[in-house]
């Protein structure tokens, strides 16, 4: 569409202007093809007061297990390595149930290799991930390690060129909460990563599925949502653009009114965002966005009781947000590279 051109040409430009644009890559030859590493997962929600918050939690999480994670060649032009791992939620497509992370190794000026802070990135809805790959290479260029995580059904996971139809919505968001939780786990096995300092960062998409998978338990340090909000369903009902076209492939699934209602309270971000820690999340939001918009951040916001220095509002729609990239991208970092208080 016109406005999905749109919102890619900005990409682009930001990628030029901010020297964001892919390079050859310079993976860490100690990681070779095939290499494997032994993680567990570190999952352990705490109890909660609230009833529907426990019922929440309950319905999202897994038990606990230990997994294996595997270096494959990376995709072209896409980070120095693709790195795998089974997804806890099973779904019985064995593509779509091996989950794909692109890894942009942090280097220092000499482009030599070194141990960093990591962050996992979340992406947005578009096919491409092309938002969710320049905030990868902007946030290895700041002295990270970022790990692209790739949704299911997307990139390396997708079976053909279809998405699932709009019925299989809610149960892909499941999976993808679980998946971007034991991503955590996965990281935190291979060489290089500062395992103290292991943050999430999400866009559109991407930062509702990083809200609920980071209010789950106090897994990752940081939390950085971008573009994100709560009220899914009243997003769903009444938001423009991207919205209207969720809307739509539902309505065509059959799902609208109270099934759908109830179909998004299970992945709903405002019933646990209270769990995340506020000193440790920050919230961006396009004061204009009309996909995401300003009533359905602050409800977010609101849940996870934030302060205003930890939603930043830009004078922005849900597209035009890129032109803040430089922002966001130094101010991720340097939260991220940030130690972790135990007590916060």
């Amino acid at each position: 569409t016109g406005r999905r051109a749109a919102m890619l040409r900005l990409a682009g430009t930001a990628a030029i202007i901010f020297g964001l644009t892919a390079t050859t890559s310079h993976a860490d030859h100690s990681v070779s093809v095939g290499a494997k590493f032994e993680a567990k997962d570190s999952l352990t929600p705490a109890v909660d007061e609230s009833q529907d918050a426990r019922q929440c939690v309950a319905n999202l999480c897994w038990k606990p297990d230990n997994f294996s994670v595997e270096i494959q060649t990376a995709i072209e032009d896409s980070g120095d390595w693709l790195v795998r791992y089974p997804s806890p939620i099973i779904t019985g497509d064995p593509r779509n149930d091996l989950v794909a992370m692109e890894w942009y190794q942090a280097r220092d000026a000499d482009q030599k290799l070194i141990t960093a802070p990591a962050i996992v990135v979340v992406h947005e809805s578009g096919s491409r991930m092309t938002v969710g790959r320049l905030f990868a290479r902007g946030l290895q260029m700041q002295g990270l390690h970022a790990f692209m995580i790739q949704l299911p059904h997307y990139g390396e996971r997708r079976t053909g060129k279809n998405r699932p139809d709009g019925g299989n919505l809610i149960s892909m968001m499941k999976q993808a909460v679980a998946d971007v939780r034991r991503a955590r786990d996965a990281v935190a096995a291979l060489p290089l990563v500062n395992t103290s300092r292991i943050s999430l960062q999400g866009t559109s998409l991407g930062g509702f599925v990083s809200a609920t998978a980071g209010s789950l338990d106090d897994g990752y340090d940081n939390v950085f949502l971008m573009l994100a909000g709560g009220q899914l369903y009243d997003m769903i009902q009444n938001g423009k653009k991207d919205a209207a076209k969720v809307r739509e492939r539902l309505a065509k699934a059959g799902l609208k009114g109270e099934e759908l209602r109830k179909l998004t309270l299970v992945v709903e971000p405002t019933r646990i965002a209270h769990r995340l820690k506020p000193e440790r999340t920050w919230l961006y939001s396009g004061v204009f966005d009309t996909v995401v918009p300003p009533k359905n951040a602050l409800a977010l916001a609101n849940a996870a009781r934030l302060t205003k220095p930890h939603h930043i509002q830009m004078t922005a729609n849900h597209y035009t947000g890129i032109v803040y990239l430089p922002f966001v991208l130094s101010h991720i970092a340097k939260h991220a590279r940030e130690p972790v208080d135990p007590e916060m």
